[in-house]
C-alpha cells in the first residue's frame, strides 16, 4: 500500500503547482515499511503569485511556505519518491495509492509525475470514503474517531491517515477471520442484481 500526500498552491490542475510530496508504504497490516519520504518542491513564481489567499495562510501557518526557496526540482522530488516505493514494492502496478481524498493527490502525480503515478495500481484506497461510509452506517464510530492535529504537512498528513484507517478497521469492519465462507456465500446471494 503507497501512501501519497501531495501539499499544492491550489486544487486547480490548469493553474497551480505541487510544492510538497511525502510517501510511506505500509503492508497490508497498515505497518510503516522504511523511514518514507518528505520532499519540498520549488514552484513556479507564478503558481506563488496566483496562489488563494486561504492556501496561503494554511502553508505560511504549516511552515512549508518559508521552505519553498530551498526546495527541489519535481524531477528530483518524482525520483526520490519513486526510488523509495520501488524498495519496498517490487512490482509495477500492484500497490493501491492509499491516503484521504486521494484522487486530488492522483491528479496531480498524473500531470507531474507520471512515472511514478504509472508504477502504482489503478485502484485507490481513500480514507475518506471510508469516513464517509461510517459517518452515515457507524455514526458512534465516526464521531469517536481520533482527532486530527490538520497541520497541512504531507508526511504528517499521511501518518494520520495510517492511524485514522488503523481505527476504523479496529471499530467498523468485522473481526478476523469474519464471515466463514457459507456465511459469505449467503450474504452475497443476498445482494446479487437481477440480470438485465
Amino acid at each position: 500500500m503507497v501512501w501519497i500526500d501531495c501539499e499544492m498552491t491550489g486544487l486547480s490542475l490548469s493553474d497551480d503547482a505541487l510544492i510538497e510530496v511525502a510517501a510511506l508504504v505500509t503492508d497490508s497490516e497498515l505497518n510503516i515499511l522504511g523511514d518514507g519520504v518528505d520532499i519540498v518542491i520549488r514552484p513556479p513564481a507564478e503558481a506563488l503569485e496566483t496562489m488563494p489567499e486561504v492556501v496561503r495562510q494554511m502553508h505560511t501557518a504549516s511552515g512549508l511556505l518559508d521552505e519553498l526557496a530551498g526546495g527541489t526540482t519535481l524531477a528530483a522530488a518524482e525520483e526520490q519518491v519513486l526510488a523509495y516505493v520501488r524498495e519496498h514494492v517490487k512490482e509495477p502496478g500492484k500497490a493501491p495509492l492509499c491516503g484521504n481524498s486521494v484522487g486530488t493527490d492522483r491528479g496531480f502525480l498524473a500531470r507531474d509525475m507520471t512515472s511514478l503515478e504509472g508504477y502504482l495500481h489503478y485502484r485507490i484506497v481513500d480514507v475518506s470514503s471510508i469516513k464517509e461510509l461510517a459517518r452515515r452506517w457507524y455514526p458512534r464510530a465516526y464521531f469517536n474517531s481520533p482527532p486530527k492535529n490538520g497541520n497541512h504537512r504531507a508526511l504528517a498528513d499521511i501518518r494520520e491517515s495510517i492511524a485514522e484507517l488503523r481505527y476504523y478497521r479496529e471499530a467498523v469492519f468485522v473481526p478476523q477471520p469474519g464471515p466463514d465462507s457459507d456465511t459469505a456465500k449467503s450474504i452475497a446471494a443476498k445482494h446479487v442484481l437481477p440480470a438485465p
